[in-house]
Parts: structure tokens; sequence; C-alpha cells
């Protein structure tokens, strides 16, 4: 189920991809299909449960956002969902004007919600997913499925009504090829249905009669949980609860209902400044070069923007925390991370750090990109 090419750290670049097909899924939401050019497919190689940033220009100002890959790699393409929310302006873009031939900028694939267990290995894999959330998860299905024939895969899947449950018919697909080894559970919050379990919104009550009857943690190999921030804690602190193991716990979340906090960029200033105030050294390490910038000490300012300023091409996305795509080791200083919906605890148990999110709490700050 692992890769180690796909997983290998590499350099995370914007490429023009064309796109090949823009297929409706629901009322509000759309896949969209990028064509790779030949020369391009090993800057493209990824494994199920990765995500792509998306870079568009609206009104003079750069927009990005981040997406999960919805199928396993192959055939020359890139697979991602867009569901239109509310003063989205990317998302209804996309849901409402992008067209086969449009050329979008689109980073390499990056990200750590992946299977951590041996191809092979005969497991038992297991997903709560809740609207958008199920567009990784899907590219997972059908990878654990397709590759191991051994492994079974088990998904609780939330959606507000019929008319909203995207991927419909890829699902219905992957139980028609798998019978034995795929088990679905369609769960209507907004819609009755004739089981009770199968409707309303799944609370820590409904959770529990889940986790009893139709998927019982003990059987699972390794879990996959995407959705609202709410729901992703819930679940997980009910599945640590009855013994799963942490580090095979995994969560991405596509938004965390909060507005990303990001400050405007701060001038640096000159040794201790008018108000007395000192300065940080911010040394970065991005494609093999290293640079210095400046921060005014406890100005709140965090690691991304200030490193914007030495360097234009750091890789960042949604700033909210929520995508990863802004990681770095911390290699020397201390700081201090707001919010992590991204790094897993192995990662930060490495090192590792959401420059979007840290504040420098040392003199000096050492970060690599590269690592």
């Amino acid at each position: 189920m692992s890769s180690t090419k796909a997983t290998e750290r590499r350099r995370l670049r914007f490429h023009p991809l064309p796109v090949k097909a823009v297929n409706r899924l629901t009322a509000d939401a759309v896949e969209v299909v990028f064509a790779i050019p030949g020369e391009l497919d090993a800057e493209y190689g990824y494994l199920p449960g990765q995500h792509v940033a998306v870079r568009h220009r609206h009104d003079g100002t750069e927009i990005r956002r981040s997406y999960s890959l919805c199928a396993p790699a192959g055939n020359g393409e890139l697979h991602i969902a867009v569901k239109a929310e509310p003063g989205g302006i990317y998302s209804t873009y996309a849901t409402s004007d992008l067209s086969v031939g449009d050329v979008v900028e689109v980073m390499t694939p990056q990200g750590s919600f992946t299977s951590k267990l041996r191809a092979g290995s005969g497991a038992h894999v297991a997903a709560v997913a809740a609207g958008s959330g199920i567009t990784p998860v899907l590219a997972l299905a059908t990878g654990v499925l397709r590759d191991d024939p051994d492994a079974t895969f088990s998904l609780i899947y939330s959606s507000r009504s019929a008319d909203q449950v995207m991927f419909v018919d890829a699902l219905a697909d992957l139980k028609d090829r798998y019978p034995s080894r795929f088990s679905l559970h369609h769960i209507l919050t907004r819609e009755q249905r004739q089981s009770p379990v199968h409707s309303g919104r799944l609370d820590p009550e409904k959770l529990s009669t889940v986790l009893e009857y139709m998927v019982r943690p003990d059987s699972v190999d390794e879990w996959f949980l995407c959705g609202p921030v709410e729901l992703v804690r819930g679940v997980r602190g009910e599945l640590l609860t009855r013994g799963s193991d942490p580090n095979l716990v995994h969560t991405e979340l596509f938004s965390t209902g909060e507005e990303p906090v990001r400050r405007k960029n701060i001038p640096p200033v000159s040794g201790h400044g008018a108000a007395g105030r000192p300065q940080v050294d911010i040394t970065l390490t991005l494609d093999g070069r290293t640079s210095t910038v400046q921060s005014p000490a406890g100005s709140g300012e965090r690691i991304l923007d200030a490193a914007l300023r030495s360097r234009s091409d750091v890789p960042f996305a949604c700033a909210g925390g929520v995508c990863g795509t802004c990681r770095a080791k911390l290699v020397d200083g201390t700081v201090d991370m707001a919010t992590n919906y991204a790094l897993e605890p192995d990662e930060l148990a490495a090192g590792y750090i959401l420059t979007c999110q840290s504040e420098p709490t040392s003199s000096a700050v050492t970060v690599d990109y590269d690592s």
C-alpha cells in the first residue's frame, strides 16, 4: 500500500496543466480531470490520499486552494473534486466556468494522508468521510482494493441527502467489483432512511452504534477520517478510547470552519528599531539554496509571511494549518505553532512544523523546506 518512490520529498512546483474533462458530480460539485504531459509524469507521481494546490488569479489577486486527488495515479491524469462553497471565489469559478481546454497552474502532489501499511498485507482499512471528505477516501479505497487482493475496505459516508452524495456511481462500481471486500454504509443527515442508524447526524450515540455493529475498531488495521473538524475530532477520540493505534488513525480536513488568520507582511527592522524591539533572524533552505530574513521579535509574524519577503517561491496553499503544503523541518530555534490540522504525530516528533502557523520564540530560527 505504500510506495517509497511516490513518498520521496521533492520540490513542490506549479506547472500549467490543461483541463481534460469537467464531470458534474452533484448540483454544486464537479470532478476536474487534468492531463499530464509525458515529460511531467515523474513530477506528478503520487500516492492515494495525497493532494495538490491550484493557483488562480482573480481581479489581480493570487488565490491558492488545496484539493485532494480522488483517483489513484495512472493514465497520465490528475483528478480532483471541487464543491462550490458560499463566497468561495475559486470553487465558484471551477464549478461554473471552468471548461475543457482551459489551463490551470497545479502544484506537484504532496501530503501524508496515506497508508503506512505494507503492500500486500491483507489489511482491513476503514474510513469515515463526510461531504467532500470522500475525495481522498475514494482514491484510498480504490487503491487498496485494486492493489491487494486480500485487503478489505469499510466506508462510512455521511451526506446531507441522496442527491448530495458525491461519486455515487464510482462508489457503486467499487461495490460491484469487490462485493465481498468493500463495505459501504451511507448515512444521510437530512433525509429519512428506513434504518434509523443510517439517518440523521453522526452524533456520539450513533457513532457508538456504528462502531459496535457496522465496523468494529478491533477488526480494523488502519483508519482514515476526513470531514468537518467536529466530526473528525469526535471519531478520532472515540477510536482512541476503544484502543485504536493513534499512529494508524489518519485525519484530514478540508476546512476548520474558521477563517485562516494571516497577518500582513511586517517590514523588517534594523537592530533594535525605534521602539527598542530586537529582530529575529529566520534562515530557510529551499531547493538547495539558503536565505535569511529578519522579523521583528514579538510582532506575531509567522515564518511563512517573513519567508515570502525573501523567497517568493516558498510553498503554501491554504495558510490555515490544514493542507500541510508549507511544512518544513525546524532545524534550530523554537517556535509557537498556533494551529495544526495537517501534521501527524510522527511528523511532529521528527521536528516538522507548519510555517504558516509558526511564530519564532527564539532570537534565531532555521527551517528546511527540503527535508
